[in-house]
């Protein structure tokens, strides 16, 4: 796998995250509608203005955009500067060429109207730019290296209990087993003890997942019943560590362990278009209402480390079906990613 960059490296964003486009459509209409605002005697004439500077403005701003998301993988090889400045010159070309272009279809071609729209798209471009140098700096390393820490650590100490518990309960009637187990336990935490802010192959996380369910499994014997339905899964996709485990943890914790006859718990990965996505089955037991509040807690955690990772691209959903507490997980895939269909296969 290759070393994630570091955080602390100022970077463009990610012009075909959906994040990115949004912030990127709310900060230029914001900025021109202020710009409309301030040039106007007052607010009827502004909201003329609007309906007036609509089609130059939005054409110029949706073209920019898709001008940007198609030039993405290109513009994240440069380096920052250069790649500052390319976004620049491209938004005032798209500006300036097109205000020129429409004044021609109009019968009028003044140089000074094309320049003067150039020179405030490099400066809009400019403006937005600087907002996303200013949320990298100020948020990702310290914001979200120290929020990604925090919740994984809430995650763990409910997985060394019932893995201490498993290993004392076999300690006398099967020592080998209760060796194996604290075998186990030691590789699955050094992947837990691992740098909080990788990303890591779905191989990894489904291999960690089963051998969790392979250490409850010993202790709730027969209760416990996995499917997995992971064939079309794209293995090498990168991944949030720690974003499996915790949802099979809280199926078994919340699902199967409060009834006397277990639960069956359903694991399926699949793709669908450019999107990962994970859906985890358990039983609901004794009750229709809300799931407890600790299950609520876990899955608030995974749901704020995926915004962290993806922006408005991840996300996490919880429904129920048919008797069945359902938590659906989504994330981006790169374009190999998404072309992968080699699976994990089997059952757990």
């Amino acid at each position: 796998m290759d070393t994630p960059p570091s955080q602390n490296i100022v970077t463009l964003p990610d012009f075909r995250n959906l994040g990115v486009m949004l912030r990127t459509l709310v900060i230029a209409e914001a900025a021109n509608l202020v710009a409309l605002v301030a040039h106007a005697p007052d607010m009827f004439e502004a909201l003329t203005r609007v309906g007036s500077a609509a089609l130059p403005f939005e054409s110029s701003l949706l073209m920019v955009v898709l001008l940007l998301f198609v030039l993405a993988p290109w513009l994240s090889g440069l380096q920052y500067r250069q790649g500052v400045g390319a976004v620049v010159a491209i938004v005032a070309f798209v500006s300036g060429g097109l205000d020129l272009g429409l004044r021609a279809w109009a019968g009028v071609v003044p140089m000074a109207g094309a320049a003067k729209a150039a020179a405030l798209g490099a400066l809009l471009a400019a403006l937005i730019l600087g907002y996303f140098n200013w949320r990298q700096r100020v948020l990702s390393p310290a914001l979200a290296n120290a929020r990604l820490m925090a919740l994984q650590s809430r995650i763990r100490p409910h997985f060394l209990f019932n893995c201490l518990n498993t290993a004392v309960s076999l300690v006398r009637q099967d020592p080998r087993l209760a060796e194996q187990v604290l075998l186990d336990m030691a590789d699955l935490f050094r992947v837990l003890l691992a740098d909080s802010r990788a990303l890591v192959p779905l191989a990894d996380e489904v291999r960690l997942a089963k051998s969790y369910l392979e250490i409850e499994q010993l202790r709730l014997g027969g209760r416990l019943r996995v499917q997995w339905d992971c064939e079309a899964a794209p293995l090498g996709a990168q991944v949030p560590i720690l974003v499996l485990q915790p949802l099979l943890e809280n199926a078994v914790r919340y699902g199967v362990e409060p009834s006397a006859d277990g639960g069956d718990v359903s694991v399926a990965i699949n793709v669908h278009g450019r999107q990962l996505v994970i859906e985890v089955c358990n039983p609901v037991a004794g009750s229709d209402g809300p799931p407890p509040t600790g299950n609520r807690i876990a899955l608030a955690n995974i749901a704020e480390r995926l915004a962290l990772h993806f922006d408005a691209e991840g996300g996490l959903r919880t429904s129920s079906r048919g008797g069945q507490f359902v938590v659906k997980v989504s994330m981006p895939l790169s374009d190999a990613d998404a072309r992968q269909k080699t699976g994990a296969g089997g059952a757990g």
